[in-house]
């Protein structure tokens, strides 16, 4: 677990301190397009942020390989080469869309043949647990479209939610901190090498978005760009397929516990895990592509329509938008986690439950403002700290301002795909700027 923790930090580390040279670059290089009608930030902001994810992906692994427990990691197998070759043929292409905006098709294009390159290493999937079936081997061919399918599914996926500040980089390092959790506990308490490299790539994942996140909260100061949410993409998809297609459901269980459907549910949790950590990613974009289909439009076409603009749409603040997507994406990720664990118990479904309705009631409410107690009031933003009340007497006339400013505050943000990190993966933006609808108020 120490050399996992170091490899995290060093990755955090690296990306961090790059994002600020790079943020420099970007603006020198030109990568920072100007704002659109359609856009949810209101300053041109730099992207490219992809640049310091990857190198600190590069650390990440090149600290991991000269570890002691974890170099067996790169002996043993060939996963992190292949990871590393896909990584950087993907990330390439994201720098030169962020650049030059490239076609839709080859984007696709490069999607595939990333998956293809990883593929050819070794990192592709063997088997699938099936009910009814067991362990089910597949053919190369059947691996190969599997593979390809599921990593292009999750770049985009991952690169549909990428629509406000931190909220791409939050809910992937939710998700890989979930899948951390169960690839740790397959590798450590059953003592399979085979889930040691899927392990490993989440806790570089965690890294690399913990690293960048403090430059992108709200408001951000960069982007990271296509460069960026397909590399995560690719590493989210990356430690799914180990750990679905590579660890034998059959060593973790004995056949006397596969004779009921009961006993059964802890092994289809390697199958079922990877589709939890996307769930909200993915459920957005099958919605955004049953829309633009429904309306003739192209299913890559840019809309207004995605799960974090209907947010700021019924009222809530971009920071609360972006709170709330996380806490859905922790709940779903940790309570699969949570679950392949006890499956038989019922204080988890209760949980899941209540967390549920919880989520629900801020859906709801989104013009309520929570006020932290006095003895928190240093450690939380001045919107949600209490206002004194020797204050208030001793100005009231500051108090219509004050009542401005938080009407102001809550005012509903136009809501609109981001040309800068929130265009799909696949889909081409606007190389036009309408300048009369670019002057309109956010």
């Amino acid at each position: 677990m120490r050399e996992y923790l170091l490899t995290l930090c060093i990755t955090a580390a690296v990306t961090y301190l790059l994002t600020g040279p790079v943020r420099k670059f970007a603006i020198v290089a030109g990568a920072m397009p100007e704002i659109r009608a359609r856009d949810v930030h209101r300053e041109p902001t730099p992207r490219l942020g992809g640049i310091a994810m990857f190198f600190g992906l590069c650390a990440g692994l090149l600290v991991a390989d000269h570890l002691t427990n974890l170099n067996g990691v790169f002996s043993q197998s060939n996963e992190p080469r292949a990871l590393l070759s896909g990584a950087a043929l993907i990330w390439l292409i994201g720098v030169l869309d962020d650049k030059f905006e490239i076609d839709a098709l080859i984007k696709l294009g490069g999607q595939m043949i990333a998956a293809g390159v990883m593929v050819m290493q070794g990192l592709t999937i063997l088997w699938l647990p099936v009910p009814g079936a067991g362990t089910v081997a597949l053919t190369q061919w059947q691996g190969t479209l599997l593979t390809v399918a599921l990593v292009v599914i999750t770049i985009n996926a991952v690169n549909f939610v990428d629509g406000l500040d931190g909220l791409a980089s939050g809910m992937v390092c939710i998700a890989a901190a979930a899948f951390f959790m169960y690839a740790y506990r397959i590798w450590y308490s059953y003592g399979i090498e085979a889930a040691a490299p899927a392990t490993l790539f989440a806790a570089i994942l965690m890294g690399m978005c913990l690293g960048f996140l403090p430059h992108n909260m709200h408001p951000a100061r960069i982007f990271m760009g296509d460069s960026g949410s397909m590399l995560i993409g690719l590493v989210l998809a990356a430690g799914a397929i180990s750990i679905t297609g590579q660890v034998d459901p059959d060593s973790l269980f004995g056949g006397s516990q596969r004779q009921t459907v009961h006993h059964m549910v802890p092994v289809y949790i390697p199958l079922l895990l990877p589709l939890t950590i996307i769930a909200i990613p993915a459920a957005d974009l099958v919605l955004a592509i049953v829309r633009r289909t429904w309306r003739g439009q192209s299913p890559f076409a840019a809309d207004r329509g995605h799960l974090h603009h209907r947010l700021l749409e019924i009222g809530h603040s971009h920071s609360r938008a972006v709170l709330i997507m996380y806490f859905w994406s922790a709940l779903i990720a940790f309570g699969a986690l949570a679950y392949s664990v006890n499956s038989a118990s019922m204080w988890i479904v209760l949980g899941v439950v209540i967390l549920s309705a919880i989520g629900l009631l801020l859906l709801l409410m989104p013009r309520f403002t929570p006020r932290a107690p006095m003895w928190a009031q240093a450690f939380v933003p001045p919107r949600y700290r209490r206002r004194r009340k020797a204050v208030a007497e001793s100005a009231p006339a500051a108090e219509p301002a004050a009542a401005a400013v938080d009407d102001e505050e809550r005012t509903p943000v136009a809501v609109g795909v981001s040309g800068v990190n929130g265009a799909t993966a696949i889909g081409a933006r606007s190389r036009f700027l309408d300048r009369r609808k670019a002057g309109s108020s956010r």
